[in-house]
């Protein structure tokens, strides 16, 4: 039996970061932000790391178990497989920015362990503001939104992520941005097709590479 972590209408709204805020700003702001119950359950916020004018921003869903612990994005399973895409692909981690678009740990509890639940719609909104200055703050040339929340979150409106996976859209915040899967799909999909899915992977991140020669 799996129980939802409690939840809680949203309390008083924390102070936003200015529009031009600096990274530990950024972060302050997020861990007392309140704007959604999940914060509230969270160990901490997880903004993005990485450079700080980084030509390629790649944005996720939101932190996951070992993240929300250790206070830094795709840190877990599935940022070590995007780690591995980045080795293939001959990309350095430190000059990529990574974020999430919501920036707290959304969880189930299933007896002790903290299971993954996908954020809401309003979850995802409230996160917005935070989302827009990270890009506001790194100035990248280009997006690459991994998986369906991100997708949502940078363009304004939901897209099926299978149909537009590979291609470029404009986003809401100006930069173009690439469409592909979230690397948490590559490790719950078939295990008969996991090369193949690996190769496709591949192939849509390596759109970006232009970005960064």
């Amino acid at each position: 039996m799996s129980v939802l972590a409690p939840s809680s209408p949203p309390v008083q709204r924390a102070p936003r970061a200015p529009v031009r805020a600096t990274h530990e700003q950024l972060r302050q702001a997020t861990n007392a932000c309140r704007e959604c119950p999940i914060g509230e359950h969270a160990t901490q916020s997880v903004i993005g790391e990485g450079a700080l004018r980084a030509r390629l921003m790649l944005v996720g869903e939101q932190p996951g178990d070992q993240e929300d612990l250790q206070g830094r994005p795709f840190v877990g399973p599935a940022g070590r497989l995007l780690q591995r895409a980045f080795e293939e692909l001959g990309w350095q981690r430190e000059k990529l920015y990574l974020t999430n678009a919501v920036k707290h740990f959304k969880f189930q509890l299933r007896g002790k362990r903290r299971m993954h639940k996908t954020p809401g719609q309003r979850e995802a909104q409230a996160c917005l503001h935070w989302l827009e200055i990270e890009v506001q703050m790194v100035r990248p040339r280009a997006l690459v939104a991994l998986g369906a929340t991100a997708a949502r979150s940078l363009l304004g409106r939901p897209i099926s992520v299978m149909q537009m996976r590979g291609q470029w859209i404009d986003s809401r915040f100006g930069p173009p941005m690439l469409v592909t899967l979230h690397p948490s799909a590559l490790l719950r999909g078939d295990p008969l097709r996991r090369e193949s899915t690996w190769d496709a992977w591949l192939r849509d991140l390596s759109a970006a590479a232009s970005v960064l020669a």
